[in-house]
């Protein structure tokens, strides 16, 4: 099975630029958006069981007209409640198109007395179809009693999901000669847009914008600050934001201890990290898969099996399980070292679902490459191919994790190398999946003394904020140790990238002392 494993591993595609699987951690790259309330277990958005609601049949139907008339011939009145429960189901899928017409028929043949939200849900998917032009087109077109706060904010937020600032702060100062309110949405869309590193200091200017204006903060508001410090493994500023949002006053739910939890987690504070489970336990609101997910996440880094089994077991009560829920699952077990429970996970994938993604088959070879089990690993890297998924950056690592747990020191170099090969992205290197795998990678090598290789992976860790946690340095300075070879720098090198040593650094630095020449 080894000389199968390396025969795929030559056999190496070339490189496409397919992103790589990411997940909501403190430490994962994806978008920042606002949060949305969890979503509960009865929840007819997800579930699986409203075959025949109005929503099942306008996303089926070869038309929204034939869709309606289908309903109404059954003897079923259109009415609002079956209407938003449609939008917000083709919103979540992305069927703007459809929306549209949706919203469309509906301002036509008004089946029930129209609203200002009816007019706002129009503009909004008006603008996401046809572009901003015809949204204010439209704008104006709308009679002038539903030109309200409503749909004035509507306008500024599809003005922001173009990414139209200036457009948007027009209208904004119209909104303000009207004393129309703006919602805290619209700030929170401003701050996600001056999310990214060159334009961060503007989000306290748009903060004290939002104060003068008198629009209070929602708490989603606060869980968006969190995250941005979260996402740079900056826990002072986690804690300082938090602290913000307990002086403004600002009741924290179950998202905003996720982060907190989760970024603790990451950070390897783990006491402190089982204090904000505690408390997402006790802010819980029902049973939703959302903050189960985040439970799951969670209990795989503390290591704590009894109660990850206990959250699964829930989830697999629920009506409908994500196929995201699967791989986080099977992740969560392999770090708690339950390697048959991943297994039987993944097999109740490939029993129930179709295997599509690279990043479920990366999900099962974190398991098998994290316990250095190269047979298992050989055999579902061949499926993977055989089923058409493409290895990633990450699979690579995952692979290199795998042959150096084994002892195959050579074959783990050189799989290393055909993962840089690959197209890795800024996005990918700030990953989960990526910080962590090379992280234990980082370790494997300190363990035996490898101090060459130690700093060739540490190198690539210091392109992201992950060494801002101490505990990276620290496996550095393991393989400094176990070399037996001292760096006077090392301290004032630490601090200046912003990691503060700790006592396990002290500790490790008395140890390499006594290799000074």
């Amino acid at each position: 099975m080894l000389m199968q494993l390396r025969a795929v591993l030559r056999c190496r595609r070339l490189p496409t630029h397919s992103a790589a699987a990411t997940f909501f951690t403190s430490s994962g790259s994806a978008p920042l958006a606002p949060p949305s309330p969890p979503a509960s277990a009865e929840s007819a958005d997800d579930s699986e069981q409203d075959e025949g609601s109005l929503a099942q049949r306008l996303e089926r139907a070869a038309s929204v007209s034939t869709a309606i008339r289908g309903w109404m011939a059954a003897g079923r009145a259109v009415h609002r409640g079956h209407v938003f429960h449609a939008i917000n189901r083709l919103r979540r899928r992305r069927l703007h198109h459809t929306g549209l017409q949706v919203m469309e028929w509906v301002i036509r043949e008004r089946p029930y007395k129209l609203s200002e939200l009816d007019y706002s849900y129009l503009l909004e998917f008006t603008a996401k179809v046809h572009g901003i032009s015809e949204a204010e087109s439209l704008f104006l077109r709308i009679p002038q009693e539903y030109r309200n706060e409503l749909l004035y904010n509507n306008l500024v937020m599809a003005c922001l999901e173009l990414g139209l600032i200036k457009l948007s702060y027009g209208y904004m100062r119209k909104m303000r000669e009207l004393s129309l309110p703006i919602s805290p949405y619209v700030y929170n869309r401003l701050i996600i847009l001056h999310s990214s590193e060159g334009r961060r200091k503007t989000i306290s200017k748009i903060l004290a914008q939002m104060k003068a204006s008198r629009v209070t903060p929602h708490t989603s508001t606060y869980n968006i600050l969190l995250k941005i410090q979260a996402n740079e493994h900056n826990i002072d500023g986690v804690a300082r934001v938090f602290s913000d949002m307990k002086r403004a006053k600002i009741e924290p739910n179950e998202i905003t201890y996720g982060i907190l939890a989760i970024s603790h987690a990451v950070a390897r504070l783990y006491t402190v990290s089982q204090a904000y489970i505690e408390a997402i336990k006790n802010s819980m609101t029902g049973t939703n898969w959302s903050t189960q997910e985040i439970l799951l996440i969670l209990y795989g880094y503390l290591g704590k099996e009894k109660e990850l089994k206990m959250t699964w077991k829930l989830m697999q009560g629920l009506p409908h399980i994500r196929s995201k829920s699967f791989t986080l699952a099977i992740e969560a077990f392999g770090k708690v070292g339950s390697v048959e429970q991943a297994e039987e996970i993944w097999g109740e994938i490939k029993s129930t679902r179709k295997l599509r993604l690279t990043e479920q088959f990366n999900s099962m070879l974190s398991v098998y490459c994290r316990h250095g089990l190269v047979d298992k690993v050989s055999a579902v890297f061949k499926e993977m191919r055989a089923s058409g998924c493409q290895p990633n950056a990450i699979t690579y690592r995952h692979l290199a994790l795998g042959c150096l747990k084994a002892g195959l020191m050579k074959q783990a170099l050189n799989t290393m190398d055909m993962g840089k090969k690959e197209v890795v992205t800024r996005k990918v290197r700030s990953s989960t999946p990526w910080l962590e795998t090379t992280h234990l990678l980082l370790e494997n090598f300190a363990e035996i003394g490898d101090l060459e290789n130690a700093k060739r992976v540490f190198a690539e860790l210091n392109e992201s904020k992950y060494c801002r946690n101490s505990f990276v340095y620290n496996t550095l300075l393991k393989a400094y140790v176990k070399a037996k070879v001292y760096d006077p720098d090392f301290v004032r090198t630490m601090i200046l990238r912003g990691a503060m040593p700790d006592a396990e650094t002290h500790s490790l630095l008395r140890l390499i002392e006594q290799y000074k020449t």
